[in-house]
């Protein structure tokens, strides 16, 4: 799919989204300019709301007219913009337009569905694992020990594949590590202790490598709460 290129496209976020963090790190790595509107989603702002229905983060707005658009104009300007409000388009949008550490492994062409592949198994299976084991911590419940090791099925595939090479689909960093590492930073901050002592070294030193990279510090910006020109006003 291709998307067309408007000027400082508009993209509604949350610092600690794990879906809004991996639209930004893409970003980021695909050098491309974008206005980065940090949102409160219990006061969703009604232009984030205008521009998909589904309020969630990220979205992005590829029309900066937006950004100078009064509330009464903006369901007419949201005609004429492209919007995109899955965290994985986002990714392929930033990507298709500027690769250069060549994340979709162009020189393959089957490379692509195997990595959307393996993305959707951990956004579909080890996310609702995962959601299970935050929430059995969080309330003390008495099954945390079974929910993890029903996240364990999935880190112990990474830490096989990161035992034979550096990133999780080969030797070279991919769109795959960048799209899983916002949930595994999630799982290894559930029970700390145990995971610093868990038999996955390699998910560690692969995890380590991103959060304690100048990329991730530039992405993890504290920003403040986008306001609307109405309530600038008052």
């Amino acid at each position: 799919m291709t998307y067309p290129i408007m000027a400082s496209p508009i993209l509604y976020s949350l610092r600690n989204c794990p879906y809004a963090m991996r639209a930004r790190i893409a970003i980021f790595k695909a050098q491309q300019q974008v206005s980065v509107r940090e949102v409160n989603l219990k006061n969703k702002p009604v232009e984030m709301i205008t521009a998909s229905a589904k309020g969630t983060v990220p979205i992005l707005v590829l029309n900066n007219e937006l950004a100078l658009s009064n509330e009464l104009a903006l369901s007419n300007k949201l005609a004429s913009s492209t919007v995109i409000d899955e965290s994985i388009e986002v990714m392929l949008w930033a990507l298709t337009n500027n690769d250069p550490d060549n994340l979709l492994y162009q020189h393959d062409p089957a490379a692509l569905p195997n990595m959307l592949s393996l993305i959707t198994e951990f956004d579909d299976e080890f996310k609702a694992c995962l959601n299970a084991y935050k929430c059995a911590k969080r309330y003390r419940e008495n099954n945390v020990i079974e929910c993890r090791q029903a996240c364990e099925v999935y880190i112990n595939k990474l830490e096989v594949c990161l035992t034979q090479q550096p990133f999780i689909m080969s030797a070279q960093e991919s769109l795959v590590d960048i799209a899983l590492l916002p949930f595994i930073r999630q799982f290894a901050k559930v029970e700390r202790q145990w995971y610093l002592r868990s038999p996955y070294p390699n998910v560690r030193q692969w995890l380590n490598h991103y959060l304690q990279s100048p990329m991730f510090t530039k992405v993890m910006v504290k920003r403040d709460l986008w306001v609307t020109n109405a309530e600038q006003r008052q």
